[in-house]
């Protein structure tokens, strides 16, 4: 009874309230459409917004929730600043190193026949010395014809010098010693010429690979006929291979010792070995040898090479994801100013390695800098 009596004076204590404004005398509605207006508004106002949702304040800063922030994966680092080698980029390219790759050139026109196993394809494994095809020499009408008249005129040579030689060994002691064996080497060389006309006919010439290594490029197919210096078999060995990069400032060059270089998928490992002092297209080439490689490479291959010098400077290392662009142009990173406030500053930077970059100015001692997720902060509006 208690409760149901509290029940019914709470239902008077509501109609009481809301009586003034749910009756109204003659045509006039007391305000009630602007209050219903306002009341709706208000509705959709709520309705609209997500209090869970990122929002942008009107300063330029964020308001990012903890919930949010974990499923955009903000990551942040506490910046320290320290004396970090001064690098320079260059632009380079994959090469064969040249101690363990290798051609396979004609030396001579012919046609091309297969080897003991065939012609090799791309991607086969070779060993240094390995027969790989053989060359087999052309010769014009003319040419054979003139080959066959002095293989006739040898081997009648031949004979002469054969009888000749039996001659003196039947009156050997009339004879003086000395013109038989002047008579032996007389035929033996006649022999020798012979043999190595008779072989110019039919012989190939052997092409053999030069190193151990990979077969990377092929162009003959059996029966091709090539020209003296054509280019038909690359040989490189994958495990050692060198990038080439262009300095176009030789000022750059001093101090130079390790580098490295993004491409897709991994990083590249390397150690300065030296560079021309002969200008190439108004550039200087430089030279560096892979000692690690996190993904496969292509002889060829174009790629961006970031290398250390005995220079210093000042600053905080942040890796390149974390930095970004705003509306004039400039370099920025986000910070996180607060546990969800989020604001960007200007900074400026250097290159440390290929993954890493060196903010020299903007940046303090202790700043939490977004290190992930900072390109999904700037997409909020």
């Amino acid at each position: 009874m208690k409760m149901s009596f509290t029940y019914a004076a709470l239902a008077i204590m509501v109609t009481a309230v809301l009586a003034p404004t749910a009756h109204a005398h003659g045509d006039e509605d007391h305000g009630d459409a602007k209050a219903k207006a306002k009341a709706v508004t208000v509705v959709g106002m709520v309705a609209s917004s997500d209090v869970s949702a990122p929002q942008r304040q009107p300063d330029g800063s964020l308001w990012v929730p903890k919930a949010v922030q974990h499923r955009l994966g903000i990551q942040t680092l506490l910046a320290q600043i320290q004396s970090h080698a001064v690098s320079v980029e260059f632009n380079g390219r994959v090469l064969p190193d040249p101690n363990t790759g290798g051609r396979v050139q004609a030396m001579q026109g012919g046609r091309i026949e297969p080897g003991p196993q065939g012609l090799p394809v791309l991607g086969q494994a070779v060993v240094k010395g390995q027969v790989l095809a053989f060359l087999r020499p052309a010769a014009s009408s003319l040419d054979r014809g003139n080959q066959q008249s002095d293989l006739a005129e040898l081997d009648a040579q031949y004979a002469v010098a054969e009888r000749k030689l039996a001659r003196y060994e039947q009156l050997e002691g009339a004879v003086p010693q000395k013109d038989i064996e002047a008579a032996r080497y007389e035929r033996d060389a006649l022999k020798k010429r012979r043999a190595a006309i008779s072989a110019s006919f039919s012989s190939s010439e052997a092409l053999v690979s030069p190193v151990t290594g990979t077969v990377v490029a092929s162009s003959v197919v059996i029966g091709q006929v090539v020209d003296a210096k054509d280019v038909l078999f690359e040989v490189v060995n994958p495990a050692r291979l060198v990038v080439e990069a262009l300095a176009y400032d030789a000022t750059l060059t001093q101090g130079l010792s390790q580098a490295s270089a993004a491409i897709l998928g991994g990083m590249l490992a390397l150690q300065f070995i030296g560079g021309g002092r002969q200008l190439r297209d108004q550039a200087m080439p430089l030279l560096f040898r892979v000692i690690r490689a996190d993904a496969p490479l292509a002889i060829g291959q174009t790629l961006k090479v970031t290398a250390k010098t005995a220079r210093t400077v000042q600053g905080v290392a942040v890796p390149q994801s974390a930095l970004g662009r705003n509306a004039a142009g400039d370099a920025v990173v986000w910070l996180h100013q607060g546990p969800e406030q989020f604001a960007t500053r200007v900074v400026r930077t250097q290159a440390l390695d290929a993954r890493t970059v060196v903010v020299t100015s903007g940046l303090h001692a202790r700043d939490r800098v977004v290190t992930e997720g900072a390109s999904l902060l700037a997409q909020v509006r």
